[in-house]
């Protein structure tokens, strides 16, 4: 085999081991979905600004589960385009939603983690769910992530379920985010056997836990100023003694984080660089190189193209051309092995440059932001 095919082995292999450390995940349908004997309260809380376009989805959902003991707690935190009446509207009169009008924000809290704890404190069950209001909850997911924790004994349980992507641009760009996740953390099991509080995390769409643990380790003010506040819990809790534990949920949990270009570049921009920088293995030494190392993955899906874009106007040597060609068609097919195990056509493997320039843009904007962390009208500082 020649050098320039040899050097372009890594766009296929990198890939193909990413896809392999993930493979091996704990799922919950392994898990039983009877409720137990006496099934305690489970109080499903949910933070909510602005949210009408997903909120209907998401209390039809919760108030079909098949969990026997359940109340719905949204926190409207200072909603202005209808999110309350929507999540009445669906609810049809089930008094198991209940809402509740979040507290101005308090000075040093994030608004997600801020809703959260007020949402805790209306919240009466010993078991206490915090999910996003742009899930989609399976009939069975409650009964089946409540028996998971009894199972594993935890404190906190999280599941990581499928992320919609219905339009180009986020077939485009979710990939590119969920392949940088995975390189760091693997598959479910491999975080769960990690003895280190580094190699934790958790899903913020879906955190499980019991009360009398949230209670005894300060609730969300734990993580009030931090970007990432599902990754930070599950670190910090583990670290304090908690058993953590992420299981893999695809049929039972549907998330659709942004449904536009413009949402996918101001949400990534707000987690990417803050909160991807407190997930770097390595201590101070790893946080100080990361604003160096987070845009490498995006500049190297996209080296073969530019490389063959520049052979196109200008004289380039024939082993570089040789190397590019071989690297951007090996990287092509590991695309479309990524695309077909996301249910989706592989044919999007076409448009990865676009994805991977695009994130290169968001890493980069968020990098120059550094801490600073603006969402939905409000703008923070990540501690």
């Amino acid at each position: 085999m020649s050098a320039p095919l040899l050097l372009a082995l890594p766009w296929l292999l990198v890939p193909l081991v990413l896809a392999w450390r993930a493979r091996d995940s704990w799922s919950l349908d392994a898990v039983s979905a009877e409720p137990p004997e006496g099934p305690p309260l489970l109080s499903v809380v949910v933070p909510a600004r602005d949210e009408w376009r997903n909120v209907g989805r998401l209390v039809r959902s919760v108030l079909d589960s098949t969990w026997p003991q359940l109340e719905l707690v949204l926190v409207d935190d200072g909603s202005t385009d209808g999110t309350a009446g929507e999540a009445l509207g669906a609810a049809a009169g089930d008094p198991r939603l209940r809402i509740v009008a979040n507290p101005p924000l308090a000075d040093g809290w994030f608004g997600k983690q801020w809703a959260c704890a007020n949402g805790a404190l209306a919240a009466r069950g010993s078991l206490l769910l915090f999910t996003d209001a742009d899930t989609d909850h399976g009939p069975e997911l409650h009964v089946r992530a409540v028996n998971a924790l009894l199972e594993r004994d935890a404190d906190l349980l999280t599941v990581a379920g499928t992320q919609e992507m219905r339009s180009f641009w986020e077939r485009m760009v979710q990939p590119q985010v969920f392949q940088l996740i995975a390189a760091r953390f693997g598959g479910t099991r491999r975080v769960n056997r990690s003895t280190r509080a580094s190699d934790k995390i958790a899903n913020g769409q879906f955190i499980l836990v019991r009360r009398k643990t949230y209670e005894r380790l300060g609730g969300h003010s734990l993580v009030r100023d931090t970007v990432a506040e599902d990754l930070a819990l599950a670190q910090r809790w583990f670290a304090a003694g908690a058993r953590t534990v992420i299981v893999a949920g695809e049929r039972h949990l549907r998330t659709r984080m942004y449904a536009s270009l413009p949402e996918l570049v101001r949400g990534w921009r707000k987690n990417v660089f803050a909160g991807g920088r407190d997930a770097m293995p390595g201590g101070r030494a790893g946080r100080a190189l990361f604003p160096l190392l987070l845009p490498l993955p995006a500049l190297l899906t996209m080296l073969p193209v530019v490389l063959l874009a520049a052979a196109a106007v200008a004289p380039v040597p024939p082993a570089l051309v040789t190397f590019a060609a071989s690297a951007a068609l090996l990287h092509l097919l590991a695309w479309a092995f990524a695309y077909l195990r996301l249910g989706h056509s592989p044919l999007n493997a076409l448009g990865y440059p676009l994805g991977a320039a695009v994130f290169l843009y968001i890493v980069v904007s968020a990098t120059l932001r550094g801490r600073r962390v603006s969402w939905k009208g409000r703008d923070y500082r990540h501690r």
